[in-house]
């Protein structure tokens, strides 16, 4: 039998080091049942807080198609140096690899979201990236003289690697950003966790795409950078498989024909606002991270190690990680529309600031990927964590697929421009070997930044904790004022 301490403490047959020890475990257990029955900061709040953590999973299949999209600029570098009288580099070779798996992604996200998910669309996304991935490796791995048939081999496959990367992206994006308004997930964090497990998943994705043929140059002889290329896109394949997950998502509106014509009219001037600012990030955004590798390795003179130009490729990818994981702490605390419209506006400032300072940036290799880095990280901290999250949380459920389709495919058409674009706007001021050339990309990124702020600032609507059930609550309503039957819509139906 266990001694009651608060007994022999009132009888004086303890000492005031044990009455301490007493009182305080008394105190401590009191708390702790108090906490556990309240569910605040306890363990129930913990183990619920572990069950939504897995709910996020899918998201985690988003580093595929960050990898995906990132090795690319990776093996134009490396082609750039294995047939450098070619027009890889930034010349035509290299825009048609940088952007024909822009164009088939666009395709797939606009096919899959015509139609609800479903799971089979998972599944080929993965066939789709798995196979062709490793036939890409397989072509890559030969020893080609001709580089027109390396390249337009590597474009067939990488457009299929890019339908698979779109048939996935839409239903993963959607289901994640869903769960976060589950009844274990506390209002403050949200959007939090929607960014996370999305736009820094596909962050973490880019990142991996450099570290890896990073560390094979570190390994492989310069002299065998097709064995690189072949290796990368192995990882891709095994990548691939992260796509192997289960979705959850309502049915409620399922065999129902959806009055997109209402839909519309209600949400038109969002849907506009939200399609022009991801058209407008994307395509400052998309080059500067494809081509990042290859511009290092001009500036760089062509002659370096790769591991070095890899290495300040790695560099600026860090930042664009870190403003992710940034901007994801603050974006309950201040809204995504705010926080967007801030990083968007930093975004101006620092790319005007590169511009006027061309000379002292342009002819320093450290200035000038420190202010890349920077570049990249805010956007990432504003826009690139935030249009997301406004996609999919400001339409009600009925269209909601269909409007991130809309809105996320205006982005890669965007982005399929910009890499047409952005190496034309080098040449015209210059060259890539010249300071002007180098940094007028990021004085015209930043005006282009300001105006996406002001198409934001009045075209987007904020959104609130709980903004998808509010915005479900008020389609619900205005359906019913325009005469839609409201009986031919289910009862919310989960499945998996």
């Amino acid at each position: 039998m266990r001694p009651n301490v608060a007994e022999m403490w009132h009888e004086g047959k303890v000492g005031p080091k044990t009455r301490a020890i007493g009182l305080g475990c008394a105190r401590k257990k009191s708390r702790s049942l108090e906490t556990e029955k309240r569910g605040d900061h306890g363990y129930l709040r913990s183990s619920a807080s572990k069950v939504s953590l897995r709910r996020f999973r899918p998201g985690i299949a988003l580093i595929s198609d960050g990898y995906t999209n990132g090795i690319i600029g990776a093996i134009i570098t490396m082609l750039t140096r294995d047939f450098p009288q070619s027009e890889v580099g930034m010349q035509y070779y290299g825009r048609l690899l940088a952007s024909i798996m822009l164009a088939a992604t666009a395709i797939s996200i606009l096919l899959a979201g015509l139609r609800s998910s479903h799971p089979h669309r998972i599944l080929v996304s993965t066939f789709f990236i798995a196979i062709f991935s490793t036939y890409a490796s397989l072509w890559s791995e030969c020893v080609w003289e001709d580089t027109a048939w390396l390249v337009g081999g590597l474009c067939s496959l990488l457009f299929m690697i890019g339908m698979g990367v779109g048939l996935g992206n839409m239903p993963v994006t959607v289901s994640v950003s869903e769960q976060t308004e589950k009844e274990s997930i506390p209002e403050n964090a949200q959007n939090r966790w929607s960014v996370l497990f999305t736009n820094t998943m596909i962050n973490m994705g880019f990142v991996i795409s450099v570290l890896v043929p990073l560390l094979l140059c570190c390994v492989i002889d310069e002299n065998q950078l097709n064995m690189v290329c072949a290796i990368s896109f192995i990882l891709c394949s095994i990548l691939s498989f992260l796509w192997c997950q289960t979705l959850e998502w309502d049915l409620s509106w399922e065999d129902v024909r959806i009055p997109v014509r209402l839909a519309l009219k209600k949400y038109r001037k969002n849907l506009l606002g939200l399609s022009l600012a991801w058209f407008i990030y994307d395509f400052i955004t998309f080059p500067l991270v494809i081509y990042s590798s290859v511009i290092m390795n001009t500036i760089t003179g062509g002659s370096s190690s790769l591991i070095i130009v890899f290495g300040w490729t790695l560099f600026i990818n860090l930042f664009i990680l870190s403003g992710s994981v940034l901007g994801a702490f603050l974006v309950d605390g201040h809204g995504p529309k705010n926080l967007m419209i801030v990083g968007l506006l930093l975004q101006a400032i620092v790319g005007f600031g590169i511009g006027a300072m061309r000379d002292t940036v342009g002819n320093h290799i450290a200035a000038y990927a420190i202010a890349y880095g920077v570049f990249l990280g805010l956007g990432e901290f504003g826009p690139g964590n935030c249009i997301t999250v406004l996609a999919v949380k400001t339409a009600p459920l009925a269209v909601r697929d269909l409007f991130y389709t809309l809105a996320a495919v205006s982005g890669k058409v965007g982005a399929f421009i910009g890499v047409w674009v952005f190496p034309q706007i080098i040449d015209a001021f210059g060259s890539p070997n010249t300071a002007e050339g180098i940094t007028a990309l990021f004085w015209i990124g930043g005006g282009l930044a300001a105006v996406c702020a002001l198409v934001t600032f009045y075209l987007v609507t904020p959104i609130v904790h709980n903004s998808m059930k509010a915005e479900d609550k008020a389609f619900h309503q205005y359906l019913e004022e325009n005469g839609f039957d409201m009986s031919l819509i289910g009862a919310p139906r989960n499945e998996a």
